[in-house]
């Protein structure tokens, strides 16, 4: 909880006098009393067991309206459970040629849509999600959308294409998708197994624009621990996948999320059912003032209620 007029909040040196007082004026008159030791004129003084027992729940209820008006005043904010905004996530997924490299089960790109779901299928219903593919270029698959039927759909229809990998393009069209829709918090989770060797933007041109826009992105990079053969040259010889972990690294550092390495299905699988509980969701917050303007309203009918009804004194 915070308060939107914290100033307010002062007045509260004001009911702790008005308490002290009260309670003093008892006192100074109880010792009154006692001192002219006149039975009679004691139980004037203090009342009779009901009159003393209305006069100290008005005062309470007094008390509780300042108390409640003083809340009113100060405007406090709370947050509520399921409250807000949904997230908007966009995956930015490789699909280069290195995508089809069978280390994965039954490949890379298989292995990545599979996890790929079972990211999709944690997100809330008030999520929007979104899906970019890159190779030598970015293309949109999916836009942003709460319909997981829709992104599952557009998710299983990719395929890998030939070329090289330009992740600065796809973290470029990502961005530029999960702005697309407003929302108070937005993600993008990038995938890639290779080097950035095409495009015509940077990673780092990619992680200034995702700064600008105060978006974190998650990567994860696809690699095995032991070199994996792609194919062959015209010479025969072998040609091995590329993995550049350092831009990842520094894409996700450089945007305040972080960087996850998966060197097999089943760690995969772990990252991107771990990625949902990364996702910061921000509450929105909601102002309770007018809960104390009613909580207030409600204590002066019940102590219009004591005083005038239910111990009104007839003459």
């Amino acid at each position: 909880m915070h308060f939107g007029q914290p100033q307010w909040l002062i007045l509260f040196a004001l009911v702790v006098m008005i308490y002290y007082l009260y309670h003093f004026s008892r006192e100074r008159k109880r010792a009154s009393a006692i001192k002219f030791s006149n039975l009679a004129l004691l139980k004037t003084a203090m009342g009779g067991r009901d009159v003393s027992y209305r006069s100290r729940v008005i005062f309470y209820l007094n008390m509780l309206v300042i108390i409640s008006v003083i809340f009113a005043l100060s405007d406090p904010f709370i947050v509520l459970p399921h409250k807000g905004e949904g997230v908007n996530v966009v995956l930015a997924l490789d699909v280069s040629g290195s995508m089809k490299a069978p280390d994965y089960k039954p490949n890379r790109m298989e292995a990545a849509k599979r996890s790929a779901k079972i990211f999709v299928d944690s997100l809330l219903p008030t999520d929007r999600a979104g899906i970019v593919i890159f190779s030598e270029g970015a293309t949109t698959q999916s836009f942003l959308t709460k319909s997981r039927e829709r992104t599952v759909s557009n998710l299983a229809s990719i395929r890998v294409q030939e070329g090289k990998t330009a992740i600065g393009d796809g973290l470029a069209l990502a961005i530029d998708m999960v702005t697309s829709v407003e929302s108070r918090k937005k993600v993008v989770i990038l995938l890639s197994d290779g080097v950035n060797n095409a495009g015509i933007v940077s990673p780092a041109e990619g992680v200034s624009f995702a700064k600008a826009h105060d978006i974190k992105v998650y990567t994860v990079g696809m690699g095995s621990n032991e070199k994996v053969v792609l194919g062959r040259d015209w010479f025969g010889r072998p040609v091995y996948a590329e993995f550049d972990e350092a831009t990842l690294q520094m894409i996700a550092r450089e945007t305040g999320a972080e960087y996850f390495k998966s060197v097999d299905d089943g760690t995969l699988d772990e990252i991107y059912d771990a990625l949902s509980e990364k996702i910061e969701r921000k509450r929105q917050e909601t102002s309770t003032r007018v809960w104390f303007v009613m909580l207030a309203f409600m204590l002066v009918v019940v102590e219009f209620y004591m005083r005038y009804v239910k111990y009104r004194v007839l003459s």
